[in-house]
């Protein structure tokens, strides 16, 4: 089992979010189960992946595939109607790297941050740089598999 350890944060609209190389990201979810349990097939541009996650918080358990853009898209219909669609910029910060989603369609408007760690204390130790604003990694209605079923952006 993998471990993905990682904070999330709201990033302000308008602000001005450092440059970096950007991905388009359309990702549907297979199962959304609870405690935070999930499976979504993912394409970032021309990689495809199926993900199986389960926890919630800073840390969850977190298994990843490759797929073919073939099994991509004989799985893609499956997840109708919980999908998302958002570009991703990635900001080096040091030694960290932030993934800046800003989300399409019923989402726009929502932009979000998020930071993987190697070890829990790493993440403690974080400072989130000022463009960032508050941290969201223990709400649960800005979780992408939450946000892929919403009508619209949850409030800050």
């Amino acid at each position: 089992m993998g471990t993905e350890i990682e904070r999330k944060f709201l990033v302000p609209d308008g602000g001005r979010v450092p440059d970096g190389p950007e991905s388009e990201i359309r990702q549907g979810y297979l199962v959304i189960g609870p405690e935070g349990a999930e499976a979504r097939v993912r394409r970032q541009d021309e990689e495809y992946s199926l993900t199986v996650k389960r926890g919630a918080g800073l840390a969850r358990g977190e298994w990843e595939t490759p797929l073919s853009a073939e099994q991509f898209a004989a799985l893609w219909p499956a997840t109708e109607p919980a999908r998302i669609a958002k570009t991703r910029r990635s900001v080096p910060l040091g030694p960290h790297v932030a993934a800046v989603d800003t989300y399409h369609g019923r989402l726009a408007g929502l932009r979000t941050a998020e930071v993987e760690f190697t070890d829990p204390e790493a993440a403690a130790a974080f400072t989130p740089p000022p463009w960032f604003g508050p941290e969201v990694t223990d709400r649960p209605d800005l979780r992408n598999q939450r946000l892929a079923t919403a009508s619209a952006p949850p409030r800050p």
